[in-house]
This record gives C-alpha cells, structure tokens and sequence, in this order.
C-alpha cells in the first residue's frame, strides 16, 4: 500500500475514532484478497468488528458507571435455594420487560435470601442491554441528599436520578429516619413513580415500615406510590448465604479429609 494511502487511512480513523478499523484494516485486506471477498464484504467486516468492540466497551462503562459493589450474575445464583416466590418471579423479571413498562420491583424478606444478588443481576443485564442504571443503598442516597441540599445541588441530582433506566436501592430500612429525611426520601423516590423502574431490596414487610419513617400519613403514601404496579416479592426463607457458607465448610472438609 501506498505510503502516502496509509498515512491518510491512519489520520481519517484517528479522526472519526474508529480504532479497530485502524488496527484491523491491513490483515482484513490481506484475507478478503486470499478469499476473493467483495469490497463490500471487506468492509461490512471492518465495520462490523468496530461495532462489536464499541459495543461490548460501551457495555463494560455501563458496568463501571453503575456503581455495582460488585459483580453478580444472574447464572451465579442456585436457583433452588430461593425462596418460592423468587423463584416462580425472576423468570420474568430477567426478560427486563419491566424496565420498560416503568414499573417497580420490590423485594421483601430474610435476610441472605438472595435480594441483593438478584438485583445486582438484574442491573448488570439490562447495563448488558445498553440501558443506564444506577445502584446504592438508601443510607448512601439520604446522605447525598442531604448534602446536594445543602450545597443547593438537589436539583441537578434529581435532574441525573430521573434519567436512570432502572435504580437499585438496596438496603431499604436497614436504619430509622427523622421526618426531614423520611421526606426527602419520599421525594427523591416519588420523582420516578410512575415513569422509570426502581427496585427496592428490603428485609422489613410493609406493616413494619411506620417503625422507621415514624409518621404513618408519610409511610402509607410512600408505600402506595412505591407499590403502585410493582413487582412485589416475597423474599421470606432460610438464608441463602447461609446455606452456601454451610455448603462450602462441607466441602471443605471433605477436601481436607482426602488430603490428610
């Protein structure tokens, strides 16, 4: 190839940012030479490649944006151990088609039964389907709000929380709250009713709510806008951790056993 043709190969990718175009071009025409492709087939190849690797990067930010405290895959989970209703729910819920339809899933029960698991995978799924989300316990997004208040930021973070495909809130009640943040609380979340997903992991059942936001009239208006067309889950059973900790001692000794 000709000299002066490369440089300006080289300086047109750099500019329209097609790195993988720039990598691959050379060895894609070396091989569509020795298979005879057409031009056509030559660059549906190259494009194609620069999408695919865009789109698996584009996949991998998603991730990172998302603020996951770490990854958990839907395929990871022994889906025996759930409790029933997780178990007869998550095949819908994995489809994602409630992301779309805006509507909410809250998980209620035990502890380590596989709350927050399922609703990371969740999250990565859709993030692996290109759609934007966000992941934090409610302790963490009331301390935000308290700042973004004082900082008088609250209106471009709820500006950002609305735009979310789906928000995980995780540790729903795991503290109690005064009536300023049980109504900061009830706003931030009320800006999504309605429009965009939310899904809410909790160890406390609906009756026991009035004991962390204290104002009955505020805890039965978030209840009805929350669950209003939600996915409601009963998550109730022995600890799925605990099982699995248990399991793994089990093999453990087994394994130590055969050694000694």
């Amino acid at each position: 190839m000709e000299k002066n043709l490369a440089q300006d190969i080289m300086f047109y990718t750099k500019g329209l940012r097609l790195p993988t175009f720039r990598k691959n071009y050379e060895i894609a025409a070396s091989e569509a030479a020795r298979e005879s492709l057409s031009f056509e087939q030559y660059l549906h190849g190259l494009l194609s490649q620069e999408y695919e690797v865009r789109a698996e990067n584009r996949k991998k930010t998603l991730i990172r944006q998302a603020g996951f405290p770490e990854l958990k895959h839907l395929q990871d989970l022994n889906r025996q151990e759930l409790p029933k209703d997780g178990q007869e729910r998550l095949p819908e819920l994995e489809r994602l088609e409630f992301i779309g339809a805006g509507r909410n899933v809250i998980m209620a029960g035990s502890p380590g039964t596989g709350k927050t698991h399922i609703a990371l995978g969740l999250g990565i799924n859709a993030c692996n389907q290109g759609l934007r989300v966000l992941f934090t316990t409610v302790p963490r997004m009331l301390t935000q709000l308290r700042e973004s208040r004082s900082d008088k930021t609250l209106t471009r973070l709820e500006h950002r929380f609305e735009k979310y495909d789906l928000v995980i809130c995780d540790e729903f009640g795991y503290i109690s709250y005064d009536k300023e943040g049980a109504e900061l609380l009830f706003n931030h979340l009320s800006l999504r009713a309605g429009n965009k997903s939310t899904i809410i992991t909790t160890n406390l059942t609906f009756d026991r709510w009035p004991e962390i936001f204290g104002d009955p009239t505020l805890t039965a208006a978030m209840v009805d806008r929350l669950t209003h067309r939600a996915y409601l889950v009963d998550m109730t059973g022995p600890s799925y951790r605990v099982k699995e900790t248990r399991k793994w001692n089990q093999q453990k000794g087994k394994l130590m056993t055969h050694d000694s």
